[in-house]
């Protein structure tokens, strides 16, 4: 439904205030880089587009679509893959000179659902990804994976973070 790919042109749909189309799409998500570390989409899922025409001569949008992010785990470094699941939805109503019910996704009654869908991922990212909701992480003091272990056997002789030893010579009064 466009010219060009991960666009589309709503004027196209012919829509009357009040019609509404849903669509399927295909479009690329690009990588996500977080705290210098890239996290890969698994590829393309199925994109649903929801549009209606609105009576202002507008659209209301709406995009659904589920994806996986591989990258490294952000505690313990294993390969993680949390599915993302993502429900964005735009209001588009041109001509009323309120700027709120604009949206930066369309322009000439062309949307752009790929830099939507990638914007809209980015948003719904958890502030850590992880390969599994219990990841406990790598120990502080020798970096084993504390998933492979058990947490009462994993021990050390030194009582604590080696980079701190400086500061129990530290004398308080």
């Amino acid at each position: 439904m466009g010219t060009e790919r991960g666009t589309v042109d709503l004027a196209q749909l012919s829509l009357s205030p009040g019609q509404a189309r849903s669509l399927d799409l295909e479009l690329e998500l690009d990588p996500v880089s977080l705290g210098g570390q890239v996290y890969a989409p698994a590829g393309a899922e199925r994109f649903r587009l929801d549009v209606s025409r609105t009576s202002g001569g507008g659209y209301a949008l709406r995009l659904r679509f589920e994806t996986a992010l591989w990258g490294p785990c952000m505690r313990c470094l294993e390969e993680a893959g949390p599915q993302t699941e993502i429900d964005a939805r735009e209001v588009d109503q041109p001509g009323t000179g309120d700027e709120a019910l604009r949206s930066p996704y369309v322009e000439n009654a062309r949307l752009d659902a790929e830099r939507w869908a990638n914007d809209a991922l980015v948003l719904s990212l958890p502030a850590q990804l992880l390969c599994r909701h219990d990841c406990r992480g790598l120990c502080s003091v020798c970096g084993e994976s504390l998933n492979d272990t058990d947490p009462e056997a994993h021990r050390h002789q030194s009582g604590g973070d080696p980079r701190l030893a400086k500061l129990r010579d530290l004398k308080l009064e």
